[in-house]
């Protein structure tokens, strides 16, 4: 007699799901608030970060990282956008030392990379690298597969990606935002800029897309022009 196999609980796949899309960021920014509460330097833990956020990635998430983008040349050029959103307040208006940036909130723009750092080219090709290919997909899973959705429904998974609800809209934006310290209004735009894309397409890889082209050319941009800066 064939026996059919009994699907796992609707809670047992939420809670798989749930992982899948918060550990691997959860994992890189705990292991960052680490660092600085015990002023671990970057050379010891930022590679302990990336790498622990790979593994989480590894272990929980690779049936959930979508890898086809729909429209790639359109993501393309939304990822170019976002970056010149993002460098151009500083450079047509050099506004950031404003308070409403730098106070004891928000911090300081002053960027984490120690003048040691700077020459360090394995150090430089490996915070290059993963803010490129990892960053994008730990955050899209988070901040708009998983947040976006879950604001709309704890059972986010009942929720169609790209759903538009404007609580979760802007309270996802908001808090893309914060974590991005003093360029937090250029975190909002790009936020929403994110998240429209996102309902625009209704394909998160799509938006790795557009925040990897963004995150390669910031990375340009900070090593050519020595903006260390932006690399919070």
């Amino acid at each position: 007699m064939i026996q059919q196999a009994i699907p796992a609980p609707r809670t047992t796949r939420n809670t798989a799901a749930t992982l899948a899309h918060v550990a691997p960021f959860a994992v890189f920014v705990g292991i960052m608030g680490i660092e600085h509460a015990l002023g671990i330097p970057a050379e010891t833990g930022y590679p302990v970060r990336v790498a622990a956020a790979v593994l989480a990635l590894l272990f929980f998430s690779r049936s959930y990282i979508p890898w086809k983008p729909s429209v790639p040349a359109a993501s393309v050029v939304i990822g170019a956008a976002v970056f010149v959103v993002w460098i151009a307040p500083d450079v047509l208006f050099g506004y950031r030392h404003f308070w409403l940036f730098e106070n004891p909130l928000t911090g300081s723009s002053g960027g984490v990379i120690s003048p040691a750092l700077q020459h360090d080219s394995l150090f430089l090709t490996l915070r290059a690298a993963s803010s490129t290919l990892l960053v994008p997909i730990i955050e899209e899973l988070f901040w708009r597969s998983w947040l976006m959705r879950w604001l709309i429904d704890s059972d986010f998974q009942r929720v169609k990606l790209g759903t538009y609800v404007r609580s979760a809209f802007w309270l996802t934006a908001i808090l893309f935002a914060s974590e991005h310290g003093s360029y937090w209004e250029v975190g909002l735009a790009a936020g929403v800029i994110y998240n429209w894309w996102l309902i625009r397409t209704r394909n998160l890889a799509d938006c790795i897309l557009a925040h990897a082209v963004t995150n390669g050319l910031l990375a340009v941009y900070v090593l050519m022009g020595g903006h260390w800066q932006y690399w919070l």
